[in-house]
C-alpha cells in the first residue's frame, strides 16, 4: 500500500459527538425524515441546503411541506441549539496536532449549512488544525459525492491512494472509497478509529 500523506477528517460526529439524536429529536426519532436518505446525494431539502443551493428561510418551508404531506408535524426548534449541545472530542483534536507536527497533511470536510458557520467555527479552531477545510455549503458539493474528496485532495496535492478519511457515516465513507481513498469509520468514544488509523499509518509512538 502506498504511504498514507493525508489525513482528513469530517466534523460533527468525529471532532464533536454526534448531532444525530438531536436532528433526529425535530422529527420524533425519524431522522431521515429531515436529512433524507445520508447515504445518497440527492434534490431533498437538507441535501440542497447543504451544497447551499438555498437558504435555511427556504429550507423550513420545504421541509414542511415533506411533513403534511407524509401527515406530520415538524417541530425545528431542537436544530437552534444543535451546537450548543455538541461536545469536543478532544482525544482527536489532540491527534490531528501531533499528525501535523509528524509531516502529515491534514483536512476537513464538512457537510454543514452556511448560517451555521459561525457556531461550528468557533467549537474547535479548524483553520490552525488543519491545512484545508472543505465546508460542503462553500463550494457546492456535498458527501458522499466522490467530487468532495478529490476536491480537498486537490487542494492538498495528494493522490487518493495516498490519503485516508475518518466519518461516524458509513454512506459518507463508501464515496470516499469511490474516490479512492482509505476510510476510517468512528464511533463514539473515538479511541477505537484513532488506534485504527495509526495502525494505517504505521504510527508505533503513543499521542501525546
Amino acid at each position: 500500500m502506498p504511504a498514507i500523506e493525508a489525513v482528513l477528517f469530517d466534523f460533527s460526529g468525529v471532532l464533536t459527538t454526534s448531532p444525530w439524536a438531536g436532528i433526529a429529536a425535530t422529527a420524533g426519532g425519524d431522522l431521515e425524515m429531515v436529512v433524507g436518505p445520508y447515504h445518497e446525494d440527492t434534490d431533498h431539502p437538507w441535501h440542497r441546503l447543504e451544497r447551499g443551493e438555498i437558504t435555511i428561510e427556504e429550507w423550513l418551508p420545504a421541509t414542511v411541506a415533506l411533513f403534511e404531506a407524509a401527515g406530520r408535524e415538524f417541530d425545528p426548534a431542537p436544530l437552534y441549539e444543535l451546537f450548543a449541545t455538541l461536545k469536543v472530542h478532544d482525544d482527536v483534536v489532540v491527534h490531528i496536532g501531533v499528525l501535523r507536527e509528524e509531516g502529515y497533511k491534514t483536512g476537513l470536510i464538512t457537510n454543514n449549512v452556511k448560517e451555521s458557520s459561525d457556531a461550528w467555527r468557533s467549537l474547535i479552531p479548524v483553520d490552525d488544525l488543519f491545512d484545508v477545510v472543505v465546508d460542503s455549503s462553500a463550494v457546492g458539493m456535498r458527501k458522499p459525492n466522490p467530487a468532495i474528496f478529490l476536491h480537498a485532495l486537490d487542494q492538498l496535492g495528494v493522490a487518493p491512494e495516498r490519503a485516508v478519511f475518518l466519518d461516524d457515516a458509513e454512506g459518507n465513507l463508501a464515496g470516499a472509497r469511490r474516490a479512492g481513498l482509505h476510510t476510517v469509520l468512528v464511533e463514539d468514544p473515538p479511541a477505537a478509529a484513532l488506534a485504527e488509523l495509526d495502525a494505517l499509518l504505521g504510527r508505533t509512538q503513543p499521542t501525546r
